[in-house]
Order: structure tokens, then C-alpha cells, then sequence
């Protein structure tokens, strides 16, 4: 395929750092690397405290842990994501109680969340789509009033802002992802970012398998135990080198991003104002830090035939979420709330190739294909 839809980029010194965590002699989780892959986020971002996992996933279910969910909790969460995030808390027995979309873009409708709330919920889960943030002053004032917990998905998120504060400094929690489709990547791996200082000391016994071998290292116990629930969230050097080579370059890579990002509005712009499409809204009070472009279709058949229209040009577009009240470990579970828009995205939306060697005449390529394809059409 000439114009792939991922195409994981290296910045030339991942293989650099990985030898170097090796010839260390430790190339377990916690070293040099981990060390600072933490102090970039932490300064850069000003997050109180962070941790490597293994996946977002694993960042997740950590979140579902230190909010000690139980079986009868329940949570509100945007039924058009990624499995993982409820799946973080249907493995502790949550009821999940999914919100449906807003109409402007795929985030979470804060609308919405009031009237899902029960004297039984105790989080909100909110995911910023495309990195594009959540209504984040609408999304707090509920939570605060009825005095809930919020976790960011921020897997898309990473250098994204609401009015100028990054996303993942809201929530209690948040979890970003570094898998290969993301911004910077290290193939697979996750963060967890802790807001609130109350949970910083267990999230780390969790992410020890339970145990407290972390406090042990650092001299503050004489021996480590087995003291909570957990398992082995943490990555080892090997991630972390991958990805500090990647965190050096964060400006570098975003800033290409960003500028594919703009070529194909800009491309696309003439077909939308057709009615062709619809392109993404950028809310006001939110940034975009480039992680995905994507346009809606205006039916499930129609955006097929484009798929099929632009495999044949060697481009490969594709589809996202699947709405998870409809899926089938869900389905049944699910109180019958219809979820238009959520669906709607499931059924309309198309993301385009984006990756950092995507050269600017791929864009016009495409785009140009995309125009093509409408040609003749009403």
C-alpha cells in the first residue's frame, strides 16, 4: 500500500538508547529511562506525578483499582471508544452506563452526564477524541457537585490543551497511550498521570504487583511485602528508551503533524462545503495537536464505497469505534437509551492516512481522490 494508514516513524536514536539501557545492566521497568521519561512529562506538563505502564489499557484498569471500584459501582463513560476504556471497569465489576456523543464531534455530550448520575455512580470516564479536548469547565462543575471522580482517557492527547492547560491535568487520573498509531510511540506502552496526591502511593504498590519492593529500593522499608491487589503494570528500560527518543523530538513530530493535519483541511475544504462531508470541528477552547484527521461520511454505504474507491488508488482510510452499548458483550446489558450520534460516528466516520513521513503530495493525492470520488455525485 503506497499511502498506508500508520506508518510508525523513528526519530534515529531509539536504537542508540536501547543499547545503552542494555550495556546499563538493567533493562527491567524503573531505571534511567523510565526516570526520565517521568521528569519530561512532570515538567513539561506540570502533572503531579506520572508512571509508565505497559499500555493505556493498563493505565486504565490501574485508574479502576485506585478508585476502588466494586461490583454494583457504576460509571459514565462515552459509549464511542476504545474497548479498553470500559473494559478497564467492567473488570471490577462496574456497571457501565454509557453517555452518547455530542453532535459537533465525537467527545462525550456534558449535557448528558447529569442525568445518568445515581446515588451509585462514582466516576466519570471522558475520552478527548482526536485529542481534541471535552468541555472540560462543563464536565469538572458536574463532577464537583456531585462530588465524582473524573479519569481522562487522554490516549490521543499527548501536547493538547483545554484554554491552555494540557489535557490529563483535569481528572483525578488520566491515561495516554504510546502505541504505534499515536504521536510518540514506543510500540506499546501507556501512562498513568495521578492529579491527586491521595492516590500516588498506592498507584505505585499496584503497579509493583502489590507489592511495596518500590519504598523498599529507596531504603524506606527494611523488606517488601505482598499489601494490596495489583499486577506488573510496568514497562521495561527497553520501552522507556524507545520512547525518550521519541519524547526529544515531541516538538519536531508535532509540529508535522499538525501540518498534515492543516493540508488536509485545507484540501478537503471545497468537498465539505458541497455537503459531500463533514470535516472536524475544533472547539474554541480546545487545541490540535495533529493525532488524527478524519471526515464523516454521509451514510455507512457511501463511506464503503469510498473505502473501497480509495484501496484501489493504494490509499487505506478507515473506520473507527464500534458503539460499545451495541456490541455484543454489552448489548444485552444496555437500558435501551437510543445513542444517535454515537452511532452516527460508528456508521459515518473515516480517518485518513497520518504519520510523519506522509509527504505533503500524498495529501494532495489523497484529497484529490476524495474529490474524485464525489465528482458527478449529488
Amino acid at each position: 500500500m503506497k499511502y498506508p494508514f500508520n506508518k510508525p516513524f523513528l526519530t534515529g536514536k531509539e536504537i542508540e538508547y536501547i543499547v545503552q539501557a542494555v550495556a546499563s545492566g538493567k533493562i527491567s521497568g524503573d531505571g534511567s529511562f523510565t526516570k526520565l521519561c517521568h521528569r519530561f512529562f512532570e515538567e513539561r506538563f506540570g502533572f503531579r506525578k506520572v508512571m509508565l505502564t505497559t499500555s493505556c489499557s493498563d493505565a486504565l484498569e490501574m485508574s479502576a483499582i485506585l478508585l476502588d471500584f466494586k461490583p454494583g459501582d457504576e460509571v459514565i463513560i462515552p459509549s464511542f471508544t476504545f474497548v479498553s476504556t470500559a473494559n478497564a471497569f467492567a473488570l471490577r465489576g462496574a456497571k457501565i452506563v454509557f453517555a452518547d456523543s455530542g453532535k459537533g464531534d465525537p467527545n462525550i455530550d456534558p449535557e448528558l452526564i447529569e442525568s445518568l448520575i445515581t446515588p451509585a455512580t462514582k466516576a466519570i470516564v471522558l475520552v478527548h477524541y482526536a485529542g481534541i479536548a471535552c468541555d472540560m469547565d462543563a464536565i469538572m462543575d458536574i463532577a464537583s457537585r456531585h462530588k465524582l471522580h473524573v479519569v481522562e482517557d487522554a490516549a490521543h492527547s499527548v501536547d493538547s490543551y483545554y484554554k491552555g492547560k494540557p489535557l490529563g491535568s483535569f481528572g483525578s487520573l488520566a491515561a495516554f497511550s504510546f502505541h504505534e498509531t499515536k504521536n510518540v510511540i514506543s510500540g506499546e506502552g501507556g501512562m498513568l498521570v495521578i492529579n491527586d496526591e491521595q492516590f500516588i502511593k498506592r498507584a505505585e504498590i499496584i503497579r509493583e504487583k502489590g507489592t511495596n519492593r518500590s519504598a523498599f529500593f529507596r531504603g524506606e522499608v527494611d523488606k517488601y511485602n505482598w499489601v494490596d491487589i495489583g499486577s506488573s503494570f510496568l514497562p521495561s528500560e527497553i520501552i522507556a528508551a524507545f520512547l525518550y527518543a521519541q519524547l526529544e523530538n515531541l516538538d519536531k513530530i508535532q509540529k508535522r503533524r499538525i501540518s498534515l493535519w492543516e493540508q488536509y483541511y485545507e484540501g478537503l475544504k471545497g468537498v465539505a462545503e458541497k455537503g459531500f462531508i463533514q470535516l472536524p470541528e475544533i472547539p474554541d477552547y480546545a487545541t490540535n495537536n495533529g493525532h488524527m484527521f478524519y471526515v464523516l461520511c454521509r451514510s455507512q454505504q457511501e463511506r464503503q464505497e469510498l473505502i473501497t474507491f480509495m484501496k484501489e488508488a493504494d490509499i487505506l482510510p478507515t473506520f473507527h469505534y464500534l458503539s460499545l452499548h451495541k456490541s455484543p458483550f454489552f448489548e444485552g446489558k444496555h437500558d435501551g437509551r437510543v445513542l444517535v450520534n454515537s452511532d452516527n460516528y460508528t456508521d459515518k466516520l473515516l480517518r485518513m492516512p497520518l504519520y510523519y513521513e506522509l509527504p505533503d503530495e500524498g495529501v494532495k493525492f489523497i484529497t484529490g481522490k476524495i474529490k474524485e470520488f464525489y465528482e458527478g455525485r449529488e
